[in-house]
């Protein structure tokens, strides 16, 4: 029989979603009203939340005061995706072999990737600017897609190995009987069953590849034409003045790719858990 929750029970778990979803909501209300505000009249006393001056011209202006803001939210997208990819190349050969495998150091390894979660990337950015810099190259695409990839491996091994032990062996067993290899079995059965576990990993590397593309870019990065969202965003501060209205717009916008990813790849992650669960 199910458990079923008391009154109050209810009241204090719908009070404490309340509170959690206020915390994480203000700043993205906060910021849709600022950009709907006009600049002059932002840091008006006393304060309102509501004016009657509200429009969307910063949503159409921001784009005359930055030409090239487009191209920075494409370059964004692109290097995430192709951070992504690269990391998925990485991350599923390699949580099949902790999965699977019994070798040398195994358990240290796993150790070493949470280890180097711990780290900042600034703190490895004089020494990954010293090799772009032998290698010549910097100001190139590869400059923020190298750094932005190792980062994301280290996390997707660990979320997807949790997911491919939970597989039972005895499908990996049925397809050698059969004459299959560990690479065919590796692309033929385990994969299709870890969609799932897949798909967590890859809107986490996505998001992950997105929203930390600013201190490489800003480092390993000159050119105007290759910079990326947060760094573009930057041109919206002057000397002595911030456009906010316009920053905020263009900010909405940017996480707007975010967005459509993950409310996309949420249908196949619903699916996946609810299709044909194994049972151990």
């Amino acid at each position: 029989m199910l458990h079923k929750y008391r009154w109050y029970e209810y009241v204090l778990i719908y009070c404490g979603l309340a509170v959690f979803l206020t915390f994480v909501l203000a700043p993205f209300v906060e910021a849709f009203v600022v950009s709907l505000r006009p600049l002059s009249g932002l840091f008006s006393i006393p304060y309102r939340f509501i004016t009657d001056d509200m429009s969307f011209e910063a949503y159409f202006s921001m784009w005359k005061n930055v030409p090239l803001l487009w191209r920075y939210m494409l370059n964004s997208f692109f290097i995430a995706t192709v951070v992504t990819v690269l990391g998925l190349l990485c991350i599923i050969p390699a949580a099949y072999a902790f999965a699977r495998f019994e070798f040398p150091a195994r358990n240290s390894l796993l150790g070493v990737f949470i280890a180097v979660n711990m780290f900042s990337g600034a703190v490895l950015i004089i020494p990954l600017f010293k090799l772009m810099q032998q290698y010549g190259l910097l100001n190139t695409y590869f400059a923020m897609i190298a750094p932005g990839t190792a980062f994301v491996i280290p996390t997707g091994i660990w979320l997807l190995r949790s997911y491919l032990v939970r597989i039972p062996k005895e499908l990996e067993e049925a397809a050698w009987v059969d004459g299959a290899g560990k690479i065919y079995t590796l692309v033929r059965v385990i994969i299709p069953v870890a969609l799932p576990g897949i798909v967590v990993v890859t809107i986490t590397a996505f998001i992950t590849a997105y929203a930390q593309q600013f201190i490489y870019a800003l480092t390993f990065n000159s050119v105007n034409e290759l910079n990326p969202l947060p760094v573009g965003l930057f041109q919206f501060f002057g000397r002595q003045s911030v456009v906010w209205n316009e920053l905020m717009a263009a900010s909405l916008v940017g996480i707007l790719p975010v967005l459509f990813v993950y409310v996309f790849l949420q249908r196949y992650i619903v699916a996946g858990l609810t299709a044909g669960a194994v049972k151990e």
